[in-house]
């Protein structure tokens, strides 16, 4: 599903009368939260899932094509682990 596909069930779950750009502003606004909050701490959506913020160490990578051994800089990540629902939801 892309985001278009995913605004589209966000307008249809909302109702009737939700025009497009509704739907398309309320995804919005809920993705820019989760960015903004996952900054400085776990996000954690009841029934759904954790957005945690983690930190990857430096490390030792292979370029593929040259075999020659590079180093990768340390970086922040997000880590999504699903909730126990969302696990049981795909069974």
């Amino acid at each position: 599903m892309n985001k278009a596909q995913l605004i589209d069930a966000v307008q249809e779950i909302l109702g009737g009368d939700t025009s497009k750009r509704a739907a398309s502003e309320a995804l919005d606004a809920v993705l820019q939260a989760i960015t903004k909050g996952v900054k400085n701490e776990p996000v954690q959506l009841i029934g759904f899932g954790t957005f945690k913020p983690v930190d990857r160490n430096a490390r030792m990578g292979r370029n593929p094509k040259t075999k020659e051994p590079v180093e990768i800089k340390a970086s922040k990540t997000v880590r999504f682990v699903p909730s126990a629902a969302l696990k049981d939801s795909l069974k």
